[in-house]
């Protein structure tokens, strides 16, 4: 019997997770590196760091230029969210549309079999229907930003790092002569110079950055903000209030440019709204079960029912009242470890 070797496409950062990745793919299928050129500030010392890791692996690497495509897909999604008063997941998005879609694409049709990522999940196929598991390592679970992936993504994708801790692979890739991974984890945001989301934004839109009135919800004028893009739901710090009880961010008017603020207790809710829903299966889960439901990628999730309503969108009702609900934000719905699906907060 001949047998088939797999090719294997391995998605590199230069980071330890998809050194890792493409350390333990190699030693089992043909593999070659792909690099995304996305809106990387650094991309040029990114580049040179990718190139030196697909050397001493002693693999083929090919870049793919996505910038327009990233522009249009994730840029103008993430700034025009937070110019609504709505605050954005860019990476569920780019997951989605760039790196499980336009990215994917061009590595399966260069020859690959699959692609390969460095991500904290699991996928398992039950007859034929894919499934997305959380990764073992509580720590590191990346499902969450996988919430928006169809059958065909899944199908086409593999985790090895989905049944492993952080610390293990770093000693993994250590006794294979990679030993200056620690201390070198990526920023969250891929295109953000420091994390420094305000800059960005005023590049985008200066004008989003006029000040406006700091109200209470009855409309009282409690003070002024620097731009509504500058807050978001639960914040207390850096509102320069004077007021006898502490105020957070209870709301964002994105139409009249004003900061809602209010007590810690105006900042819980049993219900939220949420709409695009999306089911990873294709089907809509039973709805006489109640499920685990995290309502930001911090949030270890909550039970809560689900229900149905017009236009592809739903509510789901908690059993205990949650805090800071974020508009734009994802409720990302949970049976045990494995995501079913998502709907984008209202």
């Amino acid at each position: 019997m001949v047998r088939v070797i797999m090719n294997i496409g391995i998605a590199m950062s230069g980071g330890v997770d998809s050194t890792a990745c493409a350390l333990m793919l190699k030693e089992k299928y043909q593999v070659k590196g792909f690099f995304m050129r996305l809106a990387q500030p650094d991309f040029d010392l990114q580049k040179i760091r990718v190139e030196k890791i697909a050397d001493s692996l002693g693999i083929e690497l090919h870049i793919i230029d996505l910038r327009p495509q990233f522009e249009q897909a994730v840029l103008n999604y993430f700034s025009g969210s937070y110019f609504n008063g709505l605050t954005p997941n860019p990476c569920v998005i780019c997951n989605k549309e760039i790196k499980f879609g336009l990215f994917l694409d061009a590595i399966l049709s260069s020859g690959m079999d699959k692609m390969a990522t460095g991500h904290y999940a699991r996928v398992q196929n039950e007859d034929g229907l894919y499934q997305l598991h959380t990764g073992i390592d509580p720590k590191k679970d990346q499902s969450y930003f996988l919430s928006r992936l169809n059958q065909h993504q899944l199908g086409s994708i593999l985790f090895p790092l989905g049944g492993k801790d952080k610390e293990s692979i770093y000693t993994f890739v250590e006794e294979k002569g990679f030993s200056h991974f620690r201390g070198q984890e990526s920023q969250d945001v891929c295109f953000l110079e420091k994390n420094q989301i305000g800059s960005f934004l005023d590049t985008r839109k200066p004008e989003a950055s006029s000040s406006g009135n700091i109200v209470s919800r009855c409309g009282n004028i409690m003070g002024r903000h620097t731009g509504l893009f500058h807050y978001t739901i639960g914040q207390r710090k850096g509102l320069g209030i004077s007021h006898p009880e502490p105020l957070y961010v209870i709301g964002l008017d994105a139409k009249h440019n004003t900061v809602i603020v209010g007590n810690n207790d105006e900042l819980f809710s049993k219900e939220i709204r949420v709409k695009d829903l999306h089911w990873l299966s294709g089907t809509t889960p039973e709805l006489s079960t109640q499920y685990n439901v995290r309502i930001r990628y911090s949030h270890r999730g909550s039970t809560a029912a689900l229900k149905l309503l017009a236009n592809n969108s739903g509510s789901f009702i908690f059993s205990e009242p949650q805090r800071a609900i974020t508009p734009g934000q994802f409720a990302v719905v949970y049976n045990n470890t494995e995501l079913l699906g998502s709907g984008i907060i209202e």
